[in-house]
This record gives structure tokens, sequence and C-alpha cells, in this order.
């Protein structure tokens, strides 16, 4: 009997081993959050764990995070996480992960670097496995072979991957673009992608981002082009704004200020934290005198002072926005400051990067920002890059990721215009599971997949009810009603008095509140004798009496909430 079951097991394992899973559990249909899982046999691996922002009707929410249930339950089959470059949507959910999950993490130098920071803020240390890795270097996971090869994004070290096993060969492009004169002359690989090519492609998986845009990604030099000619006709200081981990945006606005005699300051906290790592791992090199601390910055004449700071997406709390507010302790912006905003504004942030502009403009400041002023470039590919990554890797199989719904659409359409059979072209949602042998593909289920909310310290504890009493509570406030009963016999004894938030200000809606207290004991009256004892049945008549009254006079719905004090 015991031989029997072994070989059953033995016989699953074969057939589980014949066939390849993937499971994307953030990144489909949503910029952020990109998580993936690989699953052959008994193995299973990771792409990427990042957190996306919270929209505008989460509100008090911090970030947003992968649904991770489908991994814990599989926890002992995961062998490692492999990182394709260090944005936070792409590593920012490490920390809650390796809490729950301690495996290897494999990144490239830089990228591994960034999670170094990211996991010391949190207190974590990594698996002692983890390592970085080479472009080009492969590494053993459970039943995968994984090799990282380079390609050009808007943060050094971005790297797609190259993904083997017994079923066939994955490519997962990372988010990428061809740029032919990148910062750092690290071109990427199209050797290697055409090698792979040739030797067959399973399943690509590729960066969507972009693929509505026609043509090619203009290359992130054009951006230093731009600093060079506002730094030499700026007569004062020049301060830029940009995303921490823009290392090449911050090297290129080094360099810019070299070649003009300027020094560079770094605020920010965050941007402070990258800069550090990046110039201790050699991607900042520069002559010395280069940086210098921004308490520095009251001894320089204006026309030598370059700042890098944060605050791109006009976020309150940003250093650049305090500047704008002037409630920033070190530095204050003065006539004749030069303000480069080096960054799109992401949907949703447009009206705080309008207003960061409007108040930096009211302190006398020449602000360069928006499209028209070339000071920023995209890091993903456009359609005719898309396309030669297609044509480079030939894959059989053709799965669109990271992007909107849209987006997604506009990438399977150009895998169509390359000359992919359409019929080898999917597109899922996150949870969805792909499942490939070496001649078919098809979307055969689903794991759990969503949100995970993380508001302060606490994750996952906020979730759509609660999320939904904050927004009743912003958008109409909240009445408290306390009513004091008598214990034994179940009369009414005080009250009832009624505490406004958000909702009126008392001095000026007496008689408002006082016809609401008037109604909450005629409805109570209307329970004595009968049903005044129970307290459910006091507080749903006081909600409805209140609701009811409230909308007839306002128009509006605040939450009622009824407290019973027991006298």
């Amino acid at each position: 009997m015991h031989r029997e079951i072994m070989e059953v097991e033995s016989l699953a394992q074969k057939l589980g081993a014949s066939k390849l899973q993937f499971i994307p559990l953030g990144g489909l249909g949503e910029i952020g959050k990109n998580m993936a899982a690989l699953v052959h046999g008994n193995d299973i691996i990771l792409i990427d764990a990042g957190l996306a922002f919270p929209e505008e009707d989460m509100p008090g929410i911090d970030i947003v995070l992968p649904d991770i249930s489908y991994l814990l339950e599989n926890r002992d089959r995961i062998r490692a996480i492999f990182l394709t470059h260090g944005h936070e949507d792409h590593i920012g959910a490490l920390p809650y992960l390796l809490r729950q999950i301690n495996v290897p993490v494999y990144g490239a130098r830089l990228t591994l670097g960034m999670v170094e920071l990211k996991l010391g803020e949190h207190q974590i240390t990594l698996h002692p496995s983890s390592r970085w890795l080479e472009p080009g270097e492969v590494v053993k996971a459970g039943s995968f072979s994984v090799e990282l090869f380079r390609v050009n994004h808007s943060i050094p070290d971005a790297c797609g991957l190259i993904i083997r096993n017994s079923v066939g060969t994955v490519v997962h492009t990372g988010d990428f673009k061809f740029d032919h004169t990148p910062v750092d002359g690290q071109v990427a690989d199209f050797h290697r992608l055409a090698d792979v090519g040739r030797e067959g492609v399973l399943l690509l998986l590729s960066d969507s981002t972009n693929a509505e845009r026609p043509g090619y990604t203009p290359s992130e030099k054009t951006v230093g082009k731009t600093f060079d000619r506002v730094m030499e006709s700026a007569d004062g200081r020049v301060i830029v704004a940009s995303f921490a981990s823009q290392v090449h945006r911050v090297r290129q606005v080094a360099e810019a200020a070299v070649r003009h005699h300027r020094r560079v300051a770094v605020v920010g906290r965050s941007m402070e934290n990258v800069v550090q790592k990046a110039i201790e791992l050699g991607y900042l090199d520069f002559p010395p005198g280069t940086w210098m601390d921004v308490e520095e910055i009251k001894k320089l004449p204006a026309e030598q002072i370059v700042i890098v700071t944060t605050g791109s997406q006009g976020e309150p709390m940003s250093a650049l926005t305090r500047m704008s507010t002037a409630d920033h302790r070190k530095v204050t912006i003065v006539p004749g400051d030069t303000v480069i905003i080096s960054a799109t504004a992401i949907p949703g942030n447009e009206k705080y990067v309008s207003r960061t502009v409007d108040n930096l403009y009211r302190l006398g400041a020449h602000v360069v920002y928006g499209a028209a002023s070339n000071i920023h470039v995209s890091g993903h590919a456009c359609q005719e890059e898309i396309k030669l990554m297609m044509n480079l890797t030939r894959p059989q199989f053709f799965i669109p990721v990271h992007g909107e719904y849209r987006h997604l659409v506009h990438n399977a359409q150009l895998a169509r215009d390359v000359g992919i059979d359409p019929s080898h072209i999917l597109i899922g949602e996150n949870g969805t599971i792909f499942e490939f042998t070496k001649n078919s593909g098809a979307m055969v289920g689903s794991v759990p997949s969503g949100k995970v909310l993380v508001d302060g310290v606490g994750v996952g504890d906020v979730g759509n009810i609660v999320l939904r009493d904050r927004k009743q509570l912003s958008n109409d406030g909240i009445l408290i009603v306390v009513v004091g009963m008598d214990a034994q016999s179940g009369l009414l004894v005080s009250g009832p008095d009624i505490v406004s938030r958000g909702f009126v200000y008392v001095r000026e809606s007496e008689a408002l509140l006082d016809e609401a207290r008037q109604r909450v004991k005629t409805a109570l009256g209307q329970l004595e004798g009968n049903n005044l004892s129970e307290w459910s049945a006091i507080k749903s008549a006081v909600r409805e009496t209140l609701g009811r009254f409230l909308w007839d006079k306002t128009k509006r719905r605040p939450m009622v909430l009824p407290i019973i004090m027991e006298v």
C-alpha cells in the first residue's frame, strides 16, 4: 500500500513537471504592485514584489500591497525571489513579504542595494543566500535556471529575466526601453535576446505601459541637454525635483553642475538615502567637492548652487512642497531661483503638482515644468521598441503584463501585428492561472488576488467597510446621539444630546439640532412599553429617524452614531 502511494505521488510530480504555470498577483490591469509566480512541478519562483500607492477613494491608506494568500498557502514550495529593478512598484512589498516567507532574493547590484535600504528601515535582514548578480550570470532555484539580461529603464541596473525549465524558456522583459545612448553607456543586450530567440522562447511577458504610444521613447540623455541649457542661463540657484530612484537623472544634474561650476546639495530623506547608496556603489562617481551638505548653501553665491530634491509629484510632505509653502527648515525659495520639476505627474497627482507650481511662482521662482520643457522622458518602451523585443525573442506564446487593461489590449495588438498567432496571445487579470505545456497554453483558473491596504502599522486590517465609513465621514460628517436609559425600567432619563463633527457647526445650526433632538424623543416615545429595552431597536430607530429628517432638511447623509448610556 505504501509503495502504491509513493508511485502515485511520483506520477503526480512528473505530470506537474510537464506543465508550467504563470500566475500574476499584481500588475495586470493596473500600474503598480507588480508580483508574479512561476510554478513548475513542486517549485515556485517569484518575479518582483511591488507596492502601489493609494487612490483617491482610499482615505488614510499609506500603501497598497498584493494579496499573497496563495503564496502563504504554498510557502514551502517557494525557492527564490528575482527582482527586475529597484523601483517601489517592484520591490516595495518585500518587507511585508519577507516577514512571512524568508527565501533568497536575487537582482542586479543597485537593485539589491535599494532592497537593503528598504529592509533596513523595517529592521529585516535578507536571507543569507541572497546576493546580487551580474547580467549573464545564471542561478539555480529548484527546477528553474534564471539569467538576468540588461535593459534600459529610468534606473540603473534594470534587467529582464531569462527563465529556463523543462517545459520551455520564459522571457520577462521587466520595465524596459531600448536607449541607444544611455547615460551610463550600458546598452540593452540585443545580442543575448537574439540568441535566446534563436534557441526558442516558449513565453514572452512584456511591459505594456507605453503600448498606446507610437514610435520610440527618447533617450534619457535628452534631459541632460535641458539641464545644461537651464544652468547656463540661470543667474541664481537651480533646484531640481525628481523621483528619488532616478539615479540617471541625478547623475545628469551633477554632470551639468560640474560643467557650470556649481556644487550639488541633496534634500529629502529618500533622495539622500538613495544618492548615498549610489555613491557607495559607484553609480555616482564625481570629483571631490561636487557634493555638499545642505547647510553649506548659506555660504556660497546663488549662481554656484544646485539642489536636488524630492517632491516632483507635489506630495504634501515632500521637500519641494514644503519649500513652496515656505515651510522647509533649511531651504527657502527666493526670487531668482529656478525650479525644474523633472517628472510627469502620475494620474491623480496633477492638482498637487499644479498647486506646488503656483506656490513656487508666488515666491518669485522661475519654474520649468511640463512636457514641452523636455525635462522628463519615460522609462518605458513605445510601440516600435515593443515590436523589436517581440521580433528578437520570437515567442511561441505572449502575455502582456505591467499596465492597465487598455495597455494590455494595445500590447496584444502589437503582438498580432508582428505575426504572433492570435490564439497564442493571452490577456488575463491578477490571479489568473496561465498554464503551458511545450505546445499549448491556456487560462485554466484563478487564485485569490486583490489589494491589501496598509494604514500605519496595520496591514490588511482596513477593508471595504472601513473605507466606506471613512468616505462617508469625509463627505457628510458624523452626528453622535447620546441618550441615558434607566437600566431597570428601560425609560429615557437624559438626553438626547447631539454632537456634530464635520456636518454642521452647532452654534449656527441650533434650530436644526433642536428639531433633531425632538424627533429622536418622539421616536423613542413611540417605543416605550414596547421595544425600549432592546438597545438594537433603539439604535435603529434613532438612525432611521435622523437619517430621514436630515436628508429632508439638508440633502446630506451624515453618519449617525447612537450611544446608549446605562444609568
